[in-house]
């Protein structure tokens, strides 16, 4: 199955305490269908000493089920499709504007 949401895409987030936010996503977690998206659902991890790394509090992004992302376009979320071109080349296309999303 192709995946409507790519690592490096332009996402807003829909739902949730980040609502609005925008990021670009960094991880996709496909058998979770979860993507981490940089700067948004930043939590605090308490992370005890070991002999290779400090302890304290970390700050790291968590990740958001890909339902509650969309496709950000011109600032506005969109859908995604699908379109077979002339050439057979199966390509992503923005449903609000009709264009071809290029990664």
């Amino acid at each position: 199955m192709a995946a409507k949401i790519k690592k490096g895409d332009k996402v807003i987030v829909l739902a949730g305490k980040n609502r609005g936010a925008e990021g670009e996503v960094t991880k996709v977690l496909t058998k979770e269908n979860r993507v981490v998206v940089s700067g948004v659902n930043v939590v605090a991890k308490h992370q005890k000493q070991t002999q290779t790394e400090r302890g304290g509090i970390i700050r790291r992004e968590a990740p958001i089920h890909v339902s509650n992302v969309a496709l950000s376009v011109d600032g506005k979320p969109t859908r995604v499709g699908f379109k077979v071109q002339e050439d057979g080349k199966k390509v992503r296309v923005a449903k609000r504007t009709g264009e071809v999303i290029d990664v």
